[in-house]
């Protein structure tokens, strides 16, 4: 358990990170409880009191990959399991670092599969499958990509290097990119000034 912003737990390739990178100014509480890095929740207690709808937090369970090689994968998919509040404002999803981790000069990746009254950054730039699911195609300049699934869902596994090809080939991204960590967890920017419980199971990455 751990209440720290940067708080967080190593179990085998994953970390659990209670992550309330963006908090100060803001004010608000997030604990986290982990059992395993597929068995965890946190209880958040934060507002949009100054309606500028900013992520206060992203409580989450990574896994880095220290840049190697999309094209040197064969496959790379992941599962997921979550039990959100439906109150406030906040979504679900994969937040995935190509070409470095949140510097200048990466993308990040965002897969929303579900969204409570938030909106991405950008524009939507179309529409696409994957896995029998439509997802619009947000875009924020040349850093940031959000697919957000046109159906909430709460559990699935989803086909990441399918993702990504399929970025490259749009030319949002070269072929030559790698991959920095695949991040699963909420981006919270209120619970409506009451305590709230984010719970997250059945997480993991594959590959080969």
């Amino acid at each position: 358990m751990t209440s720290d912003p940067g708080g967080g737990w190593s179990d085998g390739r994953y970390f659990v990170y209670n992550n309330m990178w963006n908090i100060n100014g803001y004010g608000g509480t997030q604990t986290l409880y982990a059992c395993s890095y597929n068995n965890w929740y946190v209880v958040a207690n934060m507002n949009n009191d100054r309606n500028d709808g900013a992520v206060k937090t992203y409580p989450n369970v990574h896994e880095d990959f220290n840049e190697r090689a999309i094209r040197s994968f064969k496959s790379i998919s992941s599962t997921f399991a979550e039990t959100s509040p439906r109150a406030g404002i906040y979504e679900n999803a994969y937040d995935i670092w190509i070409n470095g981790i949140a510097n200048s000069g990466s993308t990040e990746v965002m897969i929303w599969n579900e969204n409570y009254n938030q909106v991405p950054g950008g524009s939507v730039v179309g529409a696409v499958s994957f896995g029998g699911r439509t997802y619009k195609v947000w875009r924020n300049g040349d850093n940031y990509i959000a697919f957000v699934a046109n159906t909430n869902f709460t559990s699935g596994t989803l086909n990441l290097l399918q993702v990504f090809d399929w970025i490259i080939a749009k030319g949002w991204m070269p072929a030559s990119s790698t991959l920095g960590q695949i991040d699963y967890g909420a981006e919270i920017v209120s619970t409506r000034g009451v305590p709230a419980t984010f719970t997250f199971t059945n997480f993991a990455v594959n590959y080969s």
